[in-house]
């Protein structure tokens, strides 16, 4: 890593060392807020579906339906262009 960074350094991408360890954690400190963000709204949803009580998909149902999707992906991406 302490070579990465002096090549960055050296190629003229950063000024410092210290500009280019500040730049990598605002990085990580964005990865990391979007990272917890996305927990977050994923427990929100599953809350709502442990507390909802209207009648849910039967399960064959929504794997037919996945597997009419894929294969409808799948044979578009086979077509001739």
């Amino acid at each position: 890593m302490v070579t990465l960074v002096r090549q960055a350094v050296e190629a003229g991408e950063y000024a410092s060392n210290s500009e280019v360890v500040r730049d990598a954690l605002r990085d990580w400190t964005h990865r990391r807020t979007l990272r917890q963000q996305g927990i977050g709204e994923l427990r929100n949803v599953w809350q709502q579906a442990m507390t909802d009580r209207s009648p849910g998909v039967d399960a064959d149902e929504v794997f037919d339906r996945l597997e009419q999707k894929y294969q409808a992906l799948a044979n578009s991406a086979d077509a001739p262009r």
